[in-house]
Parts: structure tokens; sequence; C-alpha cells
């Protein structure tokens, strides 16, 4: 398929993955790969508490969750974690009547130190129970009045950098000291990590398809302006919600030139959305593309059986009967692959997982982190800043104290 192009300042390729990589020497992310686990590991080994309640809002819970989702029907943890990052209080309800307050260890988690729901959230919950030192971490900026506040009370405090932003600091101390807590290993998920950059930057293969694919969303933005992702896989549903978070507060901004830029993400379930919205895909508006992932080894053997008798004999489908659902959800993603391909006209890519492990899930959201900063080179904006989100907080703060 040949689009026009429609950018006017399209950058080469060599001088986009310069942008990256002086980037690189300002943007914390781009560094975690390579950090060191020790005091989380061996701090994460000394909390007993059965629950783990996560307290943060977007990018101080998104990330976490998406890895925790993705790998819990997998795995059997020790400790059940909670990530309540809502303020409404019908799910407040619901969330607290699930766990044992008293057997609970709180994770306060605020880049600013002064989120208004996530503090909110851990007065209230100390309203309930007594949060201090022998049941509280918290994670916040140095400087931070939250850092401050834990300090005070002698609760252990992590540091997060300055330089990382709460969209991109899932593999900081924001995604690494809950998940170690629960007993996911978080070494697995930065050596994950640490394939995509090794490769990026020494521009091998993750270098050549992230570059490529950047080109064609900035290129053809206008014509396909919003960017479905279709997740074979009800555990990557979390994963939806942090890509469209990563996408829509990284990318839609006012590049240097004062010209409005963006990306629409939509995240989708497959097995669930395919009967809605590949609808609106085929025959609706051609201005999307579609990023479908798929996932070889479930690590589940279930089998749809061989008909006993006459039971089922009227329902029909016996083309499903001996077939794994392993085998099921990913021929019909295969299906509706090639159902937008026959249309000619719909931009489509496929991103395979091979399994379920923190390797993988790192590795997909470590790819997606340096796209989107791709993408924001290519564009001319800061792809790290949030003044329309920070100018929302400031009206709701107006609005309390008037």
């Amino acid at each position: 398929m040949k689009y026009q192009k429609n950018f006017y300042q399209i950058k080469s390729n060599d001088e986009i993955f310069i942008k990256i990589k002086n980037e690189n020497e300002s943007i914390g992310y781009y560094d975690l790969p390579y950090q060191n686990t020790t005091e989380i590991k061996s701090y994460a080994a000394t909390i007993s508490k059965k629950y783990i309640v996560v307290l943060g809002v977007g990018g101080s819970s998104l990330g976490a969750r998406a890895i925790y989702e993705f790998l819990a029907c997998s795995n059997n943890y020790d400790k059940d974690p909670l990530f309540i990052e809502t303020i409404d209080p019908l799910i407040i309800k619901q969330s607290i009547e699930s766990i044992d307050l008293s057997d609970t260890h709180f994770v306060v988690i605020s880049k600013s130190g002064n989120t208004l729901e996530t503090i909110s959230l851990f007065k209230y919950l100390n309203s309930l129970v007594e949060i201090d030192k022998t049941n509280c971490t918290v994670i916040s900026e140095a400087k931070s009045n939250l850092t401050k506040f834990a300090n005070n009370n002698n609760i252990k405090a992590f540091d997060l950098a300055e330089n990382i932003g709460g969209r991109f600091s899932v593999f900081s101390v924001v995604g690494l000291v809950p998940l170690a807590m629960v007993g996911i290993d978080i070494d697995n998920l930065l050596n994950g990590c640490k394939r995509v950059s090794d490769s990026f930057f020494m521009k091998t293969d993750y270098y050549h398809s992230i570059v490529a694919r950047a080109r064609f969303l900035v290129e053809n933005k206008a014509k396909f302006h919003t960017n479905v992702v279709f997740s074979y896989s009800s555990t990557l549903e979390g994963f939806n919600k942090w890509y469209v978070q990563l996408w829509a507060e990284s990318l839609g901004k006012i590049n240097i030139n004062g010209t409005r830029q963006g990306l629409t993400p939509v995240g989708l379930v497959g097995p669930v959305d395919q009967h809605s919205f590949l609808q609106l895909i085929m025959d609706g508006v051609r201005d999307k593309t579609v990023t479908f992932i798929k996932i070889d080894d479930l690590k589940n053997s279930a089998t749809i059986p061989k008909s006993d008798g006459n039971k089922f004999k009227d329902l029909g489908v016996e083309c499903a009967e001996g077939v794994s659902f392993n085998e099921l959800i990913n021929k019909q993603a295969d299906a509706t692959i090639d159902a937008i391909n026959e249309q000619n006209n719909i931009p489509c890519d496929v991103v395979s997982i091979h399994t379920v492990d923190e390797y993988n899930i790192a590795k997909l959201m470590f790819s997606y982190q340096l796209l989107v900063s791709t993408i924001g080179a290519f564009l001319q904006i800061d792809t790290y800043d949030q003044p329309g989100v920070e100018q929302g907080k400031l009206n709701l703060v107006e609005a309390l104290a008037s």
C-alpha cells in the first residue's frame, strides 16, 4: 500500500536517532533497564503482609497493574495486590471489603507527592486502619511533601528521579517495588527491557521496526489518525489501558511550530471487541491503523472436547472440536487479520509475544515506550510533559478551594 505523505518537516532516520540518543542524557527512563535491583529485592523480601494495596493514579499504577494482570493467570503468587486508582466511592468500598486491612501493606505512589486523589485515598484508608512505618512504603520524588512525610514518620521511602515521567516509570521503583513485593521476577523484566534497548541503540532489529513504524504513522497521520490495538488475550487488558495513557498523554501536543499534533489510541481485547469494533474498521471510515498482539503460548492446554453421543449434534461447529483454546484464539486472530488485509487499504501489523512471562511483557512495553519517543521526535513535540493534564488538576484544586 502507498499513501501520500502529508507531514511537512519529516526528519531523516539518522536525525531522529541522534535526537533520541541526546534525550538519553536527560530523560531517565532510557537507563532503567540497567539499574541495580538489590535494594528493591531485599526490602520486598521483608514484607510479610498478605495484601499489597497500591495507591496511585495514572502512571503511578497502570504499568505495574498491566504487568501483574498479564502474569497472574499463569502464576501463583504468595501476595495479592490491589490497585486502588480511583476516587469512585463505590469502587473504593468494594475494594477494601475484599481484603483484610490489618493484613495489608500500603504502597503510596505519587511522583509530585501531592496528587489529590492519591493523598485523599491515603488519608481515608488511614481513618480505617493505622498506616505507619510497619505497613507502608512511599514512592515519590526526593524533595516532595510525601517523601518528607515519610521521613518524618520513619516510613520507608524510595526516591523517583525527577527526570522520569509517570507514564514512563513502570520499570522504575514505581513499578518494580510493588511487583517485587508480590513475587514477580523484576530482574527478568529488566532483561526484557535490555533486549529491546540494546537492539534499538545498536541499530539492529528493534531499531528498524520501531523507526519504520513511527515514520509511517507520522507521514500518514492526517489519513490514519486513530491507532487501534487488538490484544488477543484478556490478560492484556491492563496493557491496553497503559498504552492508551502512554500514547495520548505523550503525543497529544502542540509542536515547535505551534501546530496541534496527536494520534488517537484505542485499546481493544480481540475475542470480545472484534464482535463490535471490527465492523467499524471494516466498513467505516478508513482512518485507522490496526495492530494485533498475539501470544503464541498461553501456558494452558484446555481443549474443546470431541462430542460424545448425540447431546450436541444439532449445535454444529464440530470443526472446533479437539482444538485447544490457545490454538482457537490465535486462529481467531489470524482470521481477523486476513479479513482486514483483504481490504488492501487498512494498515495492519502483528506483534507476537512468545509466552506469558516477565521477559516478554517487558519487551512489549519497553518497545512501546521507545516507539512513542520516536514518534514524538518526528512530530517535534515535547513527549514528556503534560500541560493539559496539569491544567485539569489545577482547576480541581481551585474548585475545591472556592
